[in-house]
């Protein structure tokens, strides 16, 4: 088992308050009938994504890539 740091994951943490709004707003737009819910999920999907992203690069501010360990990093 190695005891290197994990990458972040893809995807928020599911107290984010941005997640929420695009599940909200997913909910929503299908209700009102604004979207199908294949579209609905593919937008919060896509957004869902996104944000993940966006808090990931929060989290490790030198990786190379999202989700990457920080550069000049070795693992184990």
């Amino acid at each position: 088992m190695s005891d290197s740091p994990m990458p972040s994951l893809p995807f928020p943490a599911p107290d984010n308050a941005v997640l929420g709004t695009i599940v909200n707003s997913a909910i929503a737009s299908v209700r009102n009938g604004e979207a199908s819910v294949q579209e609905a999920i593919l937008h919060a999907a896509v957004q869902g994504w996104y944000e993940g992203h966006v808090q990931g690069e929060d989290e490790c501010p030198g990786c190379d890539f999202r989700g990457g360990l920080p550069k000049n990093t070795k693992r184990g």
